[in-house]
């Protein structure tokens, strides 16, 4: 039987804290801020979303499962 309506499960995205850190990236300029993760050992910004309002941070730290304080980078 199936269900065309049923409520799916949530589950997190992973990403290994070992290599990546949660950050979110702001402009210094426009005020535009993305979220996504440094990789630790190169430095380098890999953007997962746009953070328009609290509401978008809400998401991205729900969707990964992130509790600790995320650094803001410029």
């Amino acid at each position: 039987m199936l269900h065309f309506f049923s409520k799916k499960t949530e589950a997190h995205k992973h990403y290994d804290p070992a290599e990546l850190k949660p950050v979110i990236r702001s402009s210094i300029c426009t005020g535009e801020k993305a979220a996504g993760f440094k990789e630790i050992a190169s430095g380098k910004f890999r953007e997962v979303m746009l953070i328009r309002d609290e509401a978008d941070l809400k998401a991205f730290r729900k969707e990964y499962g992130i509790t600790e304080e995320i650094e803001t980078i410029y």
